[in-house]
Parts: structure tokens; C-alpha cells; sequence
């Protein structure tokens, strides 16, 4: 399979590209920063450019099979989440092709009670209020668009780097939780888990996530 990622220099992207390279997929992933590409060396192919370049973009877009976008705006930066989203789901809409687009868990429900991850009285740290608000409004306009193969990607409260385990649980609507309440998957996990959903494709245009 060939697979275009955004967002792939990010912790996330990252592990997201390690993935595709231990499945034998041909990767290539779309950076700004040129300095980004020393990251990967030759196992993937770079393109670097600019997303508002979107008639260049929907030309590379339709060498792969599949999108994947990891894209996290800086602190500070996150209202530029929802625009950044529109554009690679537009994309993906040109190019004809099916995306998954990693988010946040802002809108997932909290297990046994009426509150989501962003409405319950202080669930959230002040520091990631505005990137789950940011979160809660790109899972929102991702609802909004029909004519396009996507797929929401939220995570566990607690998204870490830590070991591959090959193990995970799914849950739509609510966050999965431990016998103890708690939130939580490796980042390796998660890219397993957004890659069987790559290749099962169960969660067309729906929000899915993945912890222990």
C-alpha cells in the first residue's frame, strides 16, 4: 500500500511512520520544514511544500492509496487546527481517496457519567484546554462532510511514548478505561491501531479510539 502522511515530523507522526515501514508500505510524507527530512533518511520519500498549494498537493495525493493525518498546530497556534484538517480532508476529497485523521479525545464521553473528556469539571489541565477545544471543533466539522472516505482517530487520555505491545481495546463513543478508571495507550499502540484500521476499514466517516 502507498501512503501519504501529514504531520509525520510530530511525536505521533512519527511512530505513525515507523508503522508503515515495519507493514512494508511505501511511504511518503509531506513536510514544511526542510531541515525535517534528515529525520527519516532514505526509508521514506519526502515532499516538501505547503498545503495551500492545493492543486501540486492533489497531484502527489494521487500516487497512494491512503491518507493519514497527524497534523498539531504549535501551542498557541491551535486554532489553526480546524483550517489545517479542512484543507487535507478537501484534499483527500479531490484526490478521491480515503483519510484517517488523528485527534484529540475532547469529545468522547467519560464512562458513567453525562460529561465528555472537554465538559467535565476539571478532568482537563488548563494548559490543554485549548488544544481539546480546538479538538472538540475539528471532530465537529469532520461530522459535517459527506462526500469524503474519513475516519476520527481520538485517544486515551493519557497518549505517551512507551513500548509496542500489539494490544489495544475500541470504543466509539466513550473513552476506554482500565478497571481502575484509567485512560490510556502507548503511542506505538496507537499507530497499530490507526494502521488495522487502515487496512479493515470498520469506521467510515465515524470517530474511533484505542487504549488498554
Amino acid at each position: 500500500m502507498k501512503m501519504i502522511i501529514f504531520g509525520a515530523a510530530g511525536d505521533v507522526g512519527q511512530r505513525f511512520v515507523s508503522e508503515a515501514l515495519m507493514r512494508e508500505y511505501e511511504v511518503t510524507v509531506f513536510i514544511r520544514n526542510p531541515d525535517q527530512a534528515e529525520i527519516w533518511g532514505d526509508k521514506v520519500r519526502v515532499v516538501i511544500g505547503d498545503l495551500d498549494d492545493t492543486e501540486n498537493l492533489v497531484s502527489i495525493v494521487k500516487e497512494h492509496d491512503f491518507i493519514l493525518s497527524a497534523l498539531r498546530p504549535a501551542e498557541g497556534k491551535e486554532d489553526l487546527l480546524v483550517p489545517l484538517t479542512s484543507k487535507v480532508i478537501s484534499i483527500a476529497g479531490e484526490a478521491g481517496l480515503p483519510i484517517l485523521i488523528t485527534g484529540g479525545a475532547a469529545s468522547l464521553k467519560i464512562p458513567n457519567t453525562d460529561y465528555t473528556v472537554l465538559t467535565a469539571p476539571d478532568f482537563l489541565p488548563d494548559a490543554v484546554r485549548p488544544i481539546a477545544t480546538a479538538c472538540q471543533a475539528q471532530y465537529d466539522m469532520c461530522l459535517e462532510v459527506m462526500d469524503v472516505d474519513w475516519t476520527y482517530q481520538a485517544p486515551s487520555a493519557m497518549l505517551v511514548p512507551a513500548e509496542r505491545t500489539g494490544k489495544y481495546r475500541i470504543e466509539t463513543d466513550q473513552l476506554v478505561t482500565d478497571d481502575n478508571g484509567n485512560s490510556k495507550i502507548s503511542m506505538e499502540d496507537f499507530a497499530m491501531a490507526a494502521f488495522d484500521e487502515v487496512e479493515n476499514r470498520r469506521f467510515i466517516r465515524q470517530r474511533f479510539t484505542a487504549g488498554y
